[in-house]
């Protein structure tokens, strides 16, 4: 049961055609995955079909992005753990025009408010190659879930943080996209999350709209002149969205963007009554194949006269040191990378983003950089002691004739994803393993003979111990 008095204020925002909106809220949320391209392109097992054999239906506005007929149990698929897909709301995948209309070489990109990693992926996929992808979220256990899904998307290239935006404020004219995904009263999502909708209140659309704006002005100083803001919310009231898109024009400096749509998509513009308006792009169910979604792009104007105070924050111990003979092999291009020590991990960074890294590295709390290509279990540079990593299997860098390789079955793919043990065949050869199923990286094992060691992390770990009736397969 929708709040009655939101749909109030749904009738007044949207009159007449409030009603079909209200009714498609009450039905089944769509269903949508977005592919990888860097994996999917790669490994001739995965297309771009359903397991009957039809062609899936595309999202218009997304140039890998798929509807499905029902929601899938996708735990249970080897391909969802080894970052072939993401399970994306299609109506975010909107974000893919901003892209393909206004960034046409490599820039550094921050995407403010990126857990769980649905924009982010995204993002990654469709940049210029050669431009860096930081993401960042505040929340800790987020943060974590958001390394875990960039590790499996596999692009080197990618920097995970976890820092507050005005941190990033200590970071002027640093990036020349920056995406802000902010938290919000969750409108468009009624139709997939009853807890959205236990929470709805006049007040909490106060909060948000109030907060929005904290979290843009924190870190406004971080976006070059001239660069780009992407400012969107899932939900659907006008002071959450443009009201704040005005007011950051307003107050911040900034002009907003058109973008090219296609009329048959069901895009809904500016609902503000006013002679002024500005060009926004508001998904809504019934009107769109899609839950609800607001965007809008802006180009800021001018830089502010502002004193930083850049204080340097408490990181990891970091060493630079040249990659480990016994590690060289293990990436393409591994002359294009240096190498640095966190702690006992070592971390792969490309060189022509080394420089940004360092910059981030003095002023927000940096997760994850670049590819973790191993840890070292003692000081000294043995071999035996210099541990692959599941960063580097699922890496897209990774020389998978590195390692031996074995594909498992379906049975044994779930079987290493629950961190169970496993037996290879008696032929493998002693030593890390790579394990792949359709071809498709899964992580490291290490044959010590009578049995295998599954590396796979245990925070990643598939922890139902439910087994599916029939194998779970999105694509075929």
């Amino acid at each position: 049961m929708l709040p009655e008095l939101f749909v109030k204020r749904m009738r007044e925002l949207l009159a007449d055609g409030a009603e079909s909106v209200l009714e498609a809220l009450e039905q089944e949320p769509v269903v949508s995955v977005r592919l990888n391209p860097a994996k999917c392109n790669g490994f001739p097992n995965v297309n771009r079909q359903s397991p009957d054999g039809k062609s899936l239906d595309v999202v218009p506005w997304a140039s890998d992005g798929y509807y499905l007929d029902e929601r899938k149990a996708f735990t249970f698929d080897p391909l969802f753990h080894a970052g072939c897909y993401y399970v994306q709301e299609a109506s975010s995948m909107f974000l893919e025009r901003v892209v393909r209309q206004y960034v046409t070489e490599p820039v550094t990109v921050l995407d403010l408010c990126a857990a769980p990693g649905g924009k982010s992926t995204h993002l990654r996929s469709v940049l210029p190659e050669g431009s860096l992808m930081v993401s960042n979220e505040v929340i800790p256990s987020r943060a974590q879930v958001l390394v875990e899904n960039m590790v499996k998307w596999g692009h080197p290239d990618c920097v995970v943080t976890n820092s507050t935006p005005a941190d990033f404020g200590d970071l002027p004219s640093f990036f020349d996209v920056m995406v802000a995904d902010v938290p919000c009263s969750g409108e468009g999502m009624f139709r997939k999350d009853p807890v959205a909708v236990a929470e709805w209140s006049e007040a909490n659309v106060e909060t948000c709209w109030r907060r929005s704006r904290g979290i843009i002005a924190d870190c406004w100083d971080a976006l070059k002149e001239g660069g780009l803001l992407v400012y969107s919310t899932c939900t659907f009231n006008t002071k959450e969205d443009e009201e704040n898109v005005r007011w950051i024009c307003e107050k911040l400096g900034a002009e907003v963007l058109p973008l090219t749509v296609s009329a048959e998509w069901g895009i809904t513009g500016n609902l503000l009554a006013s002679p002024k308006t500005f060009p926004v792009f508001r998904f809504l169910p019934g009107r769109t194949r899609g839950e609800g979604f607001f965007l809008a792009v802006m180009r800021k104007l001018s830089v502010r006269e502002t004193v930083f105070h850049r204080k340097q924050k408490a990181v990891s111990l970091r060493r630079s040191l040249p990659i480990p003979t016994e590690c060289k092999g293990w990436v393409r291009d591994a002359s294009s990378y240096e190498c640095q020590l966190v702690n006992d991990a070592l971390f792969a960074v490309s060189q022509r983003h080394s420089a940004a890294l360092a910059t981030l590295q003095q002023l927000v709390r940096v997760l994850h950089a670049g590819i973790q290509l191993a840890t070292r279990q003692s000081p000294n540079r043995r071999s035996e002691n210099v541990v692959p990593t599941p960063s580097l299997a699922l890496s897209t860098a990774l020389r998978q004739e590195a390692f031996p390789r074995v594909d498992v079955s379906y049975a044994d793919a779930l079987a290493y994803l629950r961190k169970e043990a496993l037996t290879l065949p008696p032929d493998v050869p002693r030593g890390y393993i790579l394990l792949t199923f359709r071809g498709v990286p899964l992580g490291f094992a290490k044959n010590v003979g009578n049995r295998a060691n599954n590396l796979y992390p245990s925070e990643w770990r598939i922890r139902t111990t439910h087994l599916p009736d029939n194998e779970v397969w999105v694509f075929y």
